[in-house]
């Protein structure tokens, strides 16, 4: 483990007089909350504060009654996942709680991918999730415990911001592969003061090390994969279950204005989708384009799927100072697997359009665009929106132009969102 050591920042410097946490406090007279899901890397961040000698506090969401899912191992917060956190708690030695955040889930998170979805976008509810659930009632219950910080098991990094007195920043993790920058991106500069995320430094290799070093029996445990209320990834079953009968009939059109044939709902496509559009040309086609208010599914070739530029909405700007005024050459990730992209930032009159420079394939209104300020691993997160509309380089549909997306600009200190 010495090697591993060396990734670990020392409980207490002596010379800056700051703990691991940055906090101006010994481990031992700090209270941390630990949001505990039950799989590896978040009890590995209550293991290693727990040694480090903090008063570590566990808690954990239980957020959706899985049924099926508890017995599917790739399903995120399942009951198991539940009962792996409380085992790993009483394995450290620490005060361990469940809190029943059901109803607040699905009013928060659910009801609004079903009507996201049904609109024709592509939601991301884990970010949801993140921004209405844990970094809100979560935090708060935090503070109530005493707490001077919440720990996640989060691969991404903060600490001082170095523009601004006092203020943290947010950075991708060491590790790419493992990068959670994308899911993170309206954490407020609010929330990032108080937030703390110790594995930003390690890969998962060495996290499942010193899982092992820890003693904890999850060390071996497969990493989440599905959302949780999605346990078997079909979305369409999903939507139904919560709108019964919303889904609408409607035609399959190529973006010639050729009508191919009929579908049974939007819900059932997504931009970027190959297999399974119910038409043949001779020609490979991908969905380019859900038009809820016609029912339309739009098809074509895959080079009709080269985004060009993004209007986006609900900013949340992470830089120092404001959202800059005109435009600023950033990075972006339009997908949560793709690295990131050259762009151009421009915001203007209200309305904040992201210019891709060599376009990208399979970008989708609901999705998310997260700003960073290099493509290497370690820079720093600068914000993000939602995609709320997207032009496609060979798009000549009218009516459609993103610049006419108007899209609203926070400041990064964030109010509580609506839920």
């Amino acid at each position: 483990m010495d090697t591993m050591n060396a990734t670990i920042r020392p409980a207490f410097d002596e010379q800056t007089g700051l703990n691991s946490l940055d906090l101006p406090m010994r481990p031992e007279e700090t209270r941390v909350v630990v949001a505990m899901s039950g799989g590896v890397d978040s009890s590995v961040v209550a293991g290693l504060l727990a040694r480090q000698g903090y008063d570590v506090v566990g808690i954990t969401l239980q957020l959706y009654d899985h049924g099926e899912a508890v017995r599917r191992k790739g399903a995120c917060c399942a009951g198991q996942d539940i009962h792996d956190a409380r085992r790993v708690a009483e394995a450290l030695g620490i005060p361990h709680y469940v809190l029943d955040y059901e109803d607040r889930f699905r009013a928060a998170v659910m009801d609004e991918f079903a009507d996201s979805y049904l609109a024709g976008e592509t939601p991301i509810p884990c970010v949801r999730c993140n921004q209405r659930v844990k970094f809100v009632d979560l935090l708060d219950m935090a503070r109530d415990l005493g707490a001077r910080a919440l720990a996640t098991g989060h691969y991404i990094a903060s600490g001082p911001a170095g523009g601004e007195e006092g203020a943290r920043a947010m950075f991708r993790a060491v590790d790419e592969e493992r990068d959670q920058s994308y899911f993170l991106f309206t954490t407020t500069r609010e929330q990032l003061d108080f937030l703390r995320f110790p594995l930003g430094g390690l890969t998962k290799a060495e996290t499942r090390a010193l899982a092992e070093d820890l003693g904890l029996e999850i060390a071996d445990k497969p990493d989440s994969q599905d959302i949780c209320f999605v346990p078997d990834g079909r979305y369409a079953t999903v939507i139904e279950r919560l709108r019964p009968g919303a889904a609408r009939p409607g035609d399959v059109v190529h973006v010639d204005g050729t009508t191919l044939g009929r579908h049974d709902g939007v819900l059932n496509y997504t931009v970027g989708q190959r297999r399974g559009l119910g038409v043949a040309t001779g020609e490979p086609l991908y969905v380019t384009k859900l038009d809820a208010e016609t029912a339309t599914v739009y098809v074509g070739p895959k080079e009709a799927l080269i985004a060009g530029r993004i209007a986006l909405r609900e900013v949340n700007w992470l830089g120092d100072g404001p959202l800059p005024a005109g435009t600023l050459d950033i990075w972006v990730k339009v997908r949560s697997t793709r690295p990131p992209v050259p762009a151009v930032l421009r915001a203007e009159d209200g309305r904040v359009v992201v210019e891709l420079v060599d376009g990208e394939t399979g970008v989708a209104p609901g999705q998310a665009c997260v700003f960073y300020d290099a493509a290497e691993p370690g820079s720093r997160v600068l914000g993000g929106g939602w995609i709320h509309h997207v032009e496609n380089v060979l798009d000549n549909m009218s009516g459609l132009g993103v610049l006419e997306g108007r899209a609203h600009i926070g400041d990064g200190a964030g109010s509580r969102p609506d839920s």
